[in-house]
């Protein structure tokens, strides 16, 4: 069994085309976990991850702050309590469009 603290993880910045986001990964392989990683972003106000798609699966839970994820079509507001589930290959970006930072723990799988 693993206990840790979130701030005992370094944040780093997110992947290209992020802007104002922030993620740690909170469980990975390197700890044993072989199926899933869990990691938990910072997207700060105005920010915004970039627009993607990948094979993989998404879920996510919105902890705080309030936004919106969109496909390059629609947009789909959500606020704390949300869960999100993005299946493979779909277009996905979340924004930030509140006043305070979003906290959001997304679940991937690794790829095997």
């Amino acid at each position: 069994m693993k206990l840790l603290h979130y701030k005992d993880v370094k944040e780093k910045p997110a992947d290209e085309g992020a802007s104002k986001l922030q993620v740690r990964w909170l469980i990975t392989k390197e700890m044993g976990a072989n199926n899933f990683a869990m990691r938990l972003f910072e997207m700060e106000r105005g920010g915004n991850s970039p627009l993607h798609q990948h094979s993989h699966e998404h879920e996510v839970y919105i902890l705080e702050g309030e936004g919106v994820v969109a496909d390059g079509e629609q947009e789909r507001k959500f606020k704390p309590g949300y869960a999100i589930f993005i299946p493979p290959n779909e277009r996905h970006q979340f924004k930030n469009t509140g006043r305070k930072t979003v906290k959001f723990l997304c679940l991937v799988p690794y790829m095997k």
